[in-house]
């Protein structure tokens, strides 16, 4: 199964607080915090609700 690498790139400061909880939920704690998930649906969507704060990418 395809893993994704979730990279955050800007801040969540100032940001909503859903936006900020699904960071922490996906393991991102500051700029330059990176996780490998499972290309699940559930991460899909919680990657979409921060996309514009995070960079993503699939590995093997």
């Amino acid at each position: 199964m395809a893993r994704l690498k979730v990279t955050q790139t800007k801040s969540a400061i100032g940001g909503k607080q859903n936006q900020r909880d699904t960071l922490r939920t996906l393991g991102l704690k500051r700029i330059g915090d990176t996780v490998v998930k499972e290309d699940r649906p559930e991460i899909r969507g919680m990657v979409q609700t921060v996309i514009h704060l995070v960079a993503v990418e699939e590995v093997e």
